[in-house]
């Protein structure tokens, strides 16, 4: 075996190693692995959802609107008629998957603005800053509101109305993390041998200011959720017939009083998904901390 294979080797031992002990870490939180396993369990349902659903999520049982859970609609029809579970399962791709796509954008977008800022400092960090104070002053739901108010609804907008509020805040984040490690040793080794400023940021300053995002993203999708149903709730976001729970809500706040079971099953979805996110964050925060002792 070449010297440059058994580096190979050595580093990837390495990774493996780092992640074992994370995730070491990890299973003896069983709080947190409960979390892990509530959230597995509805990506796997988001995944297979078209095959599982008892019935068409837009179809209307003009027969039984507003029937109560039964053995034929085990959770009960809304006003429409439609398949309260049905709608409940398939709604799990949308509230799951807006809330993966803002985060995804704000990933993007808070670690490019914050890595910029933190490395150059100086006068670009400045302009990045106070740009992001203005953004940060406005409250996050009324900009949320007033974005998805100008784009309009659907599946597309609603991403974008979420992620816009959220990038500064990740930018902050992942800025204060590259202004600890920028004067580290193996950054100045990596400027002596010519490496570009992009090659570092990305191969050295990125990974390893990452956990503190890691941590904040899982337990952001906790609140990104919530504020899609807020969205949908007022009007503003996915709306019927797409199955996202908090246009179930929106839809079945007019009934609530006689038929409380419309707002019953997709709060209780809501809840469930954002205290899985929650504690899966806290056992992350604990697992991912370099001052943590076995």
């Amino acid at each position: 075996m070449s010297v440059k294979d058994t580096g190979s080797v050595k580093k990837k031992a390495k990774k493996e190693t780092q992640f074992r002990i994370v995730m070491g870490r990890l299973s003896k939180n069983k709080t947190a692995m409960l979390g892990l396993y509530i959230f597995l369990a509805e990506v796997f349902i988001a995944i297979i959802a078209p095959w599982i659903i008892p019935y068409d999520y837009a179809y209307m049982d003009y027969m039984n609107l507003l029937s109560p859970p039964s053995a034929t609609h085990l959770l009960g029809t809304d006003a429409m008629g439609r398949d309260i579970l049905s709608c409940l399962l398939y709604g799990t791709r949308y509230s799951l998957g807006i809330g993966f796509a803002a985060l995804l954008l704000t990933a993007i977008g808070g670690i490019s603005l914050g890595v910029v800022a933190g490395y150059f400092g100086g006068t670009v960090d400045n302009i990045i800053m106070r740009c992001l104070d203005v953004i940060q002053a406005i409250p996050s739901m009324v900009l949320m509101i007033a974005v998805a108010a100008a784009l309009g609804t659907g599946f597309v907008n609603t991403v974008l109305a979420m992620s816009i509020g959220g990038i500064a805040g990740a930018a902050r984040l992942q800025r204060a993390s590259i202004l600890n490690i920028r004067n580290m040793e193996y950054l100045e080794a990596a400027e002596s041998i010519n490496c570009s400023k992009v090659r570092i940021a990305l191969k050295h300053m990125v990974p390893n200011a990452f956990a503190p995002m890691l941590v904040s993203f899982t337990m952001g999708t906790a609140s990104t959720i919530v504020s899609i149903a807020g969205l949908s709730f007022i009007g503003l976001g996915i709306q019927a017939p797409e199955p996202e729970w908090g246009a179930m809500l929106a839809n079945g706040r007019a009934y609530m009083l006689d038929y409380p079971y419309l707002v019953l099953f997709p709060g209780l979805a809501i809840m469930i998904t954002v205290f899985a996110l929650n504690i899966l964050g806290d056992g992350l925060r604990d697992a991912m901390d370099p001052k943590l002792k076995d």
